[in-house]
């Protein structure tokens, strides 16, 4: 390929007024016309000053490998790079101060569609052009997200939760998938993603969500790198929405649950919790499920057949099987003793309204008990008792100072009734 030398980059520049009377003369009415200026004329073809590594045109590019372009020969150098996706991202690259090399420093997605546009120069500035068209291969091992809970409205205490469908360790591929996953709320919060093992993330706001927020989460992993050959997968996104913020603070020392909507008391109940040996948990808990009836026995505890019993409207708080639940065969000691094995006993009534009144995601806080804390993450949603300092240290990419506390004591992972 060949082009017109153009004339020396040095040039001066004449103004409209001093052109005015020429143009008038000649019929022309603007400041228009052919233009001696390299920089105004129509970029030439730079396929011969370019070349490329890493693409091709012809074949799958590996994601894995870096792109490079480099201007030919001395005459020529590089003035822009600019590689882009089918959904207009671009992809950060270096040029050389001296504009003959331009190289990618972040990997390329998989499975991709590319533009890469170059721009050029040569010794005489005049503007050259090339742009090509390329694929990436598509990744062997590839990351799913699926995203918890169901859609729906929850309580305010309800974490997001992030399960992966293949292991991630390494601290920067963790970072990799963190920064993917966005969490929109409307009003807006302060929330960070907490690693809980190499498979799950869990997602929560220094305090509870507000109430009737609306939630949104959505992956922007999809053909990311996030280590050697492995890559993000499409994910679903999800939508939810909180209701009132219902809070059960039950309190082992009164016998006595008084439950709150949006910080106003609205219900006070008698109750019974865990004897000496089955103290309940202490801390904060999450309702997990509504079950209108439940069958539970001693057989379950280790107490072999001591009961047996079908107990109705079961709000579970635990998966080992602590429930909130009517307990009628107690009704003498709730208000007065502590006399279950574990779970918080109520009259028909009560369980009954407090059944209809709570939803999944809704709080019930257990203070003034003999039991262990609730333990974060293994026994249900015990997210609420790390403090946010640790929980954001629990994140790949957030920051925090250490706020001194110590990790929730493991509690005994057993069913209770």
């Amino acid at each position: 390929m060949s082009h017109t030398p153009r004339s020396p980059r040095s040039r001066t520049v004449l103004g409209c007024a001093l052109l005015l009377a020429p143009l008038i003369a000649t019929g022309l009415t603007g400041c228009g016309g052919p233009s001696s200026d390299p920089l105004a004329a129509k970029p030439y073809d730079a396929a011969d000053q370019v070349a490329f590594s890493g693409v091709s045109e012809s074949r799958k590019t590996d994601p894995d490998k870096p792109l490079e372009v480099t201007a030919k020969g001395d005459d020529s150098r590089l003035t822009d790079v600019t590689a882009t996706d089918s959904a207009g991202r671009y992809v950060r690259g270096e040029l050389t101060p001296d504009g003959k090399r331009w190289r990618s420093t972040v990997p390329l997605a998989a499975g991709t569609h590319y533009t890469l546009r170059v721009s050029t120069e040569d010794s005489g500035g005049a503007p050259g052009r090339r742009t090509i068209g390329f694929d990436t291969s598509k990744a062997k091992s590839r990351l799913k997200v699926t995203f918890g809970p169901e859609a729906g409205t929850y309580g305010v205490g309800q974490p997001i939760t992030a399960k992966l469908s293949a292991p991630v360790k390494d601290a920067s591929a963790r970072a990799v998938v963190e920064r993917a996953l966005k969490v929109d709320s409307q009003p807006a919060v302060d929330g960070v993603w907490h690693w809980v093992d190499d498979r799950n993330l869990h997602y929560r706001p220094r305090d509870y969500w507000p109430a009737h927020a609306t939630i949104d989460v959505h992956a922007n992993l999809k053909g990311i790198r996030v280590a050697n050959g492995l890559y993000g997968a499409d994910s679903k996104p999800l939508r939810l929405t909180t209701g009132d913020r219902v809070e059960a603070i039950t309190d082992s020392g009164t016998h006595q649950m008084t439950v709150l909507r949006n910080g106003q008391a609205i219900r006070t109940i008698p109750i019974t919790t865990g004897m000496p040996g089955f103290d309940t948990r202490n801390g904060i808990k999450v309702i997990l499920a509504k079950e209108s009836s439940v069958r539970m026995t001693g057989a379950s505890i280790g107490l072999g057949n001591s009961y047996d019993l079908l107990v109705h409207w079961a709000a579970r708080v635990t998966w080992s099987g602590e429930y909130v639940h009517a307990a009628p065969w107690s009704t003498g000691s709730q208000g007065a003793a502590n006399v279950s094995h574990g779970c918080t006993g109520m009259s028909n009534d009560n369980a009954r309204w407090f059944f209809d009144t709570v939803r999944l995601g809704d709080i019930v806080k257990v203070v003034n008990s003999r039991g262990a804390m609730m333990t974060a993450f293994d026994n249900g949603f015990g997210d609420w008792n790390v403090g946010w300092d640790k929980w954001r240290a629990g994140s790949a990419v957030a920051t925090a100072p250490p706020d001194g506390s110590a990790p929730a004591e493991s509690a005994r992972l057993r069913p209770q009734v």
